[in-house]
């Protein structure tokens, strides 16, 4: 159906590979124990729209591009860098107040899912990802190619990556409700998040092209 192939075994790996600790995990983790359900769920949410950017990119065949121009994949790797370590540095020397924390008005929940959504899209090892996995799962040999199964697919992934990431917003800031309760814990939470995002930083700069 819609040109996919072994769809059962495709919803498997997508599972096994969401519930998978990865960088998304760790940076909606980091979020929701340093602001709790919200921050988690709206970091959740905008990780999910990142991934959907990818789908589409990767339908259309955008994605591509990356493994065949160096110069811009360096220069999508070296802006998401740039932006967790700026998000990083941001909480570090912020002063936090916890009752703020525990009420975060809906700008903030705006800005927590848009930051999500940014740091997912400049993550160019997702767009390789996809263009590895997906196509394992979609017929080749009709001799014509479409966007659907690629969207199809993709659409899978994110929904099934979408619950557990929810999930995980959850339980991550229920099990450190009551320490941010205190002000000085909620500041040194957030400052650990701070260091988590600009270690993710270091790390996609370590990301290599696909040749």
């Amino acid at each position: 159906m819609f040109g996919i192939i072994n769809f059962e075994v495709f919803l498997l790996a997508a599972i096994l590979l969401n519930i998978t600790p990865g960088t998304d995990t760790m940076y909606i983790v980091s979020r929701s124990i340093s602001q709790g359900r919200m921050a988690g769920i709206y970091s959740a949410l905008g990780i999910s729209a990142g991934i959907v950017v990818h789908t589409i990119l990767a339908a259309f065949g955008l994605s591509v591009i990356l493994t065949q121009s160096a110069f811009l994949f360096n220069l999508i790797k070296i802006a998401g860098a740039i932006y967790l370590a700026y998000l990083g540095i941001k909480m570090i020397i912020t002063k936090n107040d916890a009752k703020k924390e525990q009420s975060l008005p809906k700008q903030s929940n705006k800005k927590i899912f848009m930051q999500g959504l940014i740091t997912n899209v400049t993550n160019p090892k997702v767009a390789l990802f996809f263009l590895a996995f997906l196509p394992q799962f979609i017929h080749t040999n009709s001799g014509t190619t479409t966007p659907i199964p690629f969207i199809v697919l993709g659409l899978t992934f994110t929904f099934t990556g979408c619950i557990w990431c929810l999930i995980t917003a959850y339980f991550s800031s229920m099990a450190t409700q009551s320490l941010r309760g205190n002000s000085r814990v909620s500041s040194i939470l957030n400052k650990l998040t701070g260091i988590v995002f600009i270690a993710m930083g270091i790390k996609l700069l370590q990301t290599k092209q696909v040749s």
